[in-house]
């Protein structure tokens, strides 16, 4: 099995402890690699590399900062095929998604932020002819980056190449559930003669890592995404020493089918928004709010292509639909199906563990499922499952479309299908969500700001906005 080792001072080293975790193959059910279990002791060591490289790359100039970010991103595009295997190895993910959707992605993290190094500008204010005000916004230093294991080299990428860019350094945190691309990134480092400390990487459990990370005296920002629980956490931690923190965490996400939408379009991207990445990422339309003159009809063609997602082996081209992260995560989503049928739910279709036989029989699959008759307050509309569970409501106005939309604690995202503009304006308006996607979903543009409202989030990533994060304003007022 291969050892997947922290990254500190730009070497790959083991944990101090000397101890190991199982890095498990959720689509097999067996351990594939074996995984630092670092502590505090590894995050001092990263922190402290990070905050010795910190004066050089701070200093180096953005045209500089965006050439190292950009070796990087072509040895990612380079290595596309040997990570995307990685990440579905390591994810259950289907080998196809990896390949077209993450490691993609992440090339295009890297490359984005490359050019927003050298775009980055500042904000003048002439007041009258008596003075003039501008801002400086400057690197805040050493900097935590913890990402989580449904997006892995995506959403790692993701923080890493604003805070990069900014002229900060990083100690990154991955999941210790899918650590693997996050480890062969240190490779490409190394790789790409990236300086040593601007990037470090210390693998391992939360608790034992991840909140020592958080509570160091010298990280001047943390950003986070994951659950609402772990989020709440790290704000605490970070209100206790006033420092600066953007967190991204659950949704419970409602896609909105009015009567005169493009059914052709809206039905199909329904589906897909549910059940993307096996409804294992905080975006997912896990409930399907449906106007009542056409909810029938919806509802029998959703289950029919719902029915027909094909669940397998993740490797194989023809799989859509793969393994869940982890055994843990598996008994939580089968809890979630046994509680939806305590409360009452029709089960429409899937509903139960999905059987792959062959190399796959002892892995953690979940049969696609579509579940109505639940009402707004129950626990399967009110809590974030975060699997292939979509719940289906009839609505009868825009009015109560609404109601229901923000019927929940979370507000990451939503999306509505309607051909009445004005009506698309109004409802994405009302919609207590920090994305609104109208006649599509997950069409994105990297410079938009990205981020939730109640207990999906705090703060907002993405563009100028993760630069603004990454870095301290200063105003400076010169008397003309």
């Amino acid at each position: 099995m291969d050892d997947v080792l922290d990254f500190i001072g730009g070497r790959q080293v083991p944990a101090a402890s000397g101890e190991w975790l199982d890095d498990v193959d959720p689509a097999v059910g067996q351990a594939c690699a074996r995984v630092a279990s670092s502590d505090s002791r590894d995050v001092d060591a990263a922190v402290a590399a990070a905050v010795k490289a910190f004066p050089a790359w701070s200093k180096a100039g953005a045209a500089a900062r965006s050439k190292a970010m950009r070796r990087i991103a072509r040895l990612i595009e380079r290595d596309l095929e040997e990570l995307a295997r990685a990440e579905s190895v390591d994810s259950g993910k289907p080998l196809s998604v990896a390949r077209s959707v993450d490691i993609p992605r992440a090339v295009q993290n890297f490359d984005f932020f490359a050019d927003a190094a050298t775009q980055f500008a500042s904000e003048a204010h002439p007041t009258d002819d008596i003075a003039l005000n501008y801002t400086l916004r400057q690197p805040l230093g050493a900097v935590a980056c913890i990402s989580p294991w449904n997006l892995p080299l995506y959403l790692l990428s993701w923080k890493i190449a604003p805070a990069l860019a900014a002229g900060n350094t990083v100690v990154a945190k991955p999941s210790e559930v899918t650590p693997m691309t996050a480890h062969k990134l240190a490779s490409l480092c190394i790789e790409a003669e990236l300086p040593a400390g601007v990037l470090n990487l210390v693998q391992g459990l939360g608790p034992k890592a991840g909140a020592p990370l958080c509570a160091h005296r010298d990280i001047k920002a943390i950003s986070f995404t994951g659950s609402t629980r772990v989020g709440a956490e790290i704000a605490k931690t970070a209100a206790d020493r006033f420092c600066k923190a953007s967190l991204e965490m659950g949704g419970k996400n409602p896609t909105l089918i009015f009567a005169d939408a493009d059914l052709a379009e809206a039905i199909p991207q329904a589906v897909r928004a549910a059940f993307s990445n096996t409804g294992q990422i905080c975006l997912c339309g896990s409930r399907i709010l449906i106007e009542r003159s056409i909810y029938a009809r919806v509802r029998d063609e959703l289950v029919a292509r719902v029915s027909a997602l094909r669940v397998g082996d993740p490797l194989l081209p023809e799989t859509e639909q793969g393994a869940l992260v982890s055994k843990q995560h598996f008994e939580k989503v089968m809890g979630c199906l046994a509680v939806a049928r305590d409360e009452g739910g029709r089960v429409l279709c899937g509903g139960g563990r999905a059987t792959v036989p062959g190399r796959c029989a002892g892995g953690f699959f979940v049969q696609p499922t579509l579940i109505e008759g639940l009402g707004p307050s129950c626990r399967t509309n009110q809590e974030e499952i975060f699997g292939p569970v979509a719940t289906l409501l009839p609505f009868d106005s825009a009015g109560e479309a609404v109601q229901l939309a923000n019927s929940t604690r979370y507000g990451l995202a939503a999306s509505l299908w309607t051909r009445d503009l004005s009506r698309a304006h109004k409802v994405a308006a009302q919609l207590h969500s920090g994305i609104v996607w109208v006649n599509c979903w997950m069409l994105r543009d990297l410079r938009t700001p990205f981020g939730g409202v109640k207990e999906s989030g705090l703060g907002r990533e993405g563009g100028m906005d993760a630069l603004r994060f990454f870095t301290e304003p200063t105003n400076v007022c010169v008397k003309l």
